[in-house]
């Protein structure tokens, strides 16, 4: 048994958590938020997020409280012509092991949270700093306190303090693309095609809506995004116009259109994105979502592959390699797909005009082979310069 250590209390990490508490490991989280909250708006797990989630036992209590879709549906913005239609819920049960669910991003937070323990999660801890020691990793805080365990996962996202430990600073790129982000009860609505996840296709690849019931099907989520020169606020995500979010898509069909009518409010953000990572691992020092493949979210993976790479993870630390070795395994099983879909997520053309999902949805983080694939070169020691600040 080690005693393994996870930066970052969002999805990926509290995913990781479990999965190595339930192979027999003691974990521990470092939030650095003083405290959860009900923050974010949609999360859209697909077949594939699904059933990795499902194996840790929280899937029923994301049932209760999800939608499912009931078919992927894509849409040209003027015409309303329909391109592609996926099949899903009970079709993508009986095909993938799993149907779509899609739900607040907090319902999601809270299973994953009601599943362990409360002296699991250490809130209030921001990195400050890594160093090596013998068998282990010391994780230096900004409060001044510091914990010692023998692996440690940096879940702590696009702004990961661990990245930047291990391999320096680096900026994330601005897209050029924005994001309004809206919630609309349904009760009221009298439009087709509530029930299903519609993605209108835009002018442009940075222009799109993107509709999908959450809460159980009681409110509709609208994701909407549209080319912006420039963003100058040092937040990602600040309240938007509603004024402006319907000005951006006055082209757009009646039927989203009206949608965005009945929007009483919004946010707008800014999307960045980054390279793949060329490595992941440091010695006894690895990498999980956004911390090393933040994607933009035209595939609606971000989350999925978080919680895949989890489960990887997971199962590569119950071998019995040692701890480097498992978490180099771990890299060289999840790089190639994740960098496929990040890469994708970035050109967004995915399912346009049809095609085949089943390489999406159809992996099973539990089932795919650990054997078979060349491990990199070990580097079994810190970089220089990781014990110095990094928040």
């Amino acid at each position: 048994m080690e005693r393994i250590g996870i930066v970052g209390g969002g999805v990926g990490g509290l995913t990781a958590a479990i999965a190595l508490r339930q192979a027999g490991h003691e974990v521990v989280v470092f939030e650095q938020a003083a405290r959860f909250g009900r923050v974010g708006a949609d999360i859209n797990l697909t077949p594939n997020a699904v059933r990795a989630l499902d194996g840790i036992g929280v899937g029923t209590a994301l049932r209760e409280h999800g939608a499912r879709p009931v078919a992927r549906v894509s849409r040209t913005y003027d015409t309303g012509e329909e391109t592609s239609r996926l099949p899903m819920s009970d079709e993508a049960e009986a095909k993938y092991g799993a149907p779509q669910l899609t739900l607040h991003r907090a319902d999601l937070l809270v299973a994953l949270e009601a599943a362990l323990p409360a002296d699991c999660v250490r809130l209030g801890r921001r990195v400050a700093s890594l160093e090596e020691v013998r068998e282990g990793v010391r994780v230096l805080f900004e409060d001044g306190s510091a914990e010692e365990v023998s692996a440690l996962v940096g879940a702590d996202g696009i702004h990961s303090a661990v990245r930047t430990a291990l391999f320096g600073e680096e900026t994330p790129r601005f897209t050029g693309v924005v994001a309004y982000r809206a919630v609309v009860p349904r009760a009221g609505l009298d439009l087709p095609g509530l029930d299903q996840f519609t993605k209108w296709w835009g002018p442009n690849p940075s222009s799109q809506i993107v509709t999908f019931p959450i809460s159980a099907g009681r409110d509709v989520f609208i994701f909407a995004t549209t080319p912006q020169e420039s963003w100058r606020e040092e937040s990602w995500t600040l309240p938007g116009s509603v004024e402006e979010l319907r000005a951006a898509y006055a082209d757009y069909h009646p039927e989203a259109r009206a949608l965005l009518g009945a929007c009483d409010s919004v946010l707008k953000t800014a999307l960045y994105e980054r390279d793949p990572l060329p490595s992941w691992s440091r010695g006894r020092v690895t990498l999980l979502g956004d911390a090393c493949h933040p994607m933009l979210p035209f595939m609606a993976q971000g989350a999925g592959q978080a919680v895949e790479d989890a489960i990887v993870l997971a199962r590569c630390l119950s071998g019995r390699e040692d701890v480097p070795a498992a978490l180099r395994r771990y890299e060289a099983l999840r790089q190639e797909r994740t960098a496929r879909i990040q890469i994708g997520s970035r050109g967004n053309n995915w399912l346009r005009a049809g095609g085949n999902g089943d390489w999406v949805y159809g992996y099973d983080a539990w089932a795919v082979p650990l054997e078979g694939v060349p491990l990199g070169e070990p580097e079994t020691e810190l970089p220089h310069g990781a014990a110095a600040d990094v928040a």
